[in-house]
């Protein structure tokens, strides 16, 4: 009995690091992506709707998140906002 409980302990301790270590792996791969050049995918999140995707390309995921907000309070939508996704390889 008491070699199942040790098992048992030993087998979540297991689970739970792999899922520590992929959760870690997925951050950092975020966080390059944010601060890395090319294409970067926005939620262009607009009060009162007419939500849409857009693309925009940047130095970084903030370049090109300026670079699209400017682009859209220039085309008259003053109530929108880009909400980045990712970088689009």
């Amino acid at each position: 009995m008491k070699k199942r409980i040790l098992g048992a302990a030993v087998c979540g301790v297991i689970v739970a690091a792999a899922g520590v270590a992929t959760a870690t792996s997925l951050t950092y791969s975020k966080q390059s992506d944010f601060v890395s050049s090319g294409n970067h995918e926005f939620y262009v999140w607009c009060a009162g709707g007419s939500d849409y995707m857009a693309e925009q390309s940047g130095a970084s995921a903030e370049d090109a998140q300026i670079k699209l907000y400017n682009a859209v309070k220039a085309g008259g939508k003053t109530n929108c906002w880009p909400v980045w996704q990712g970088r689009v390889s």
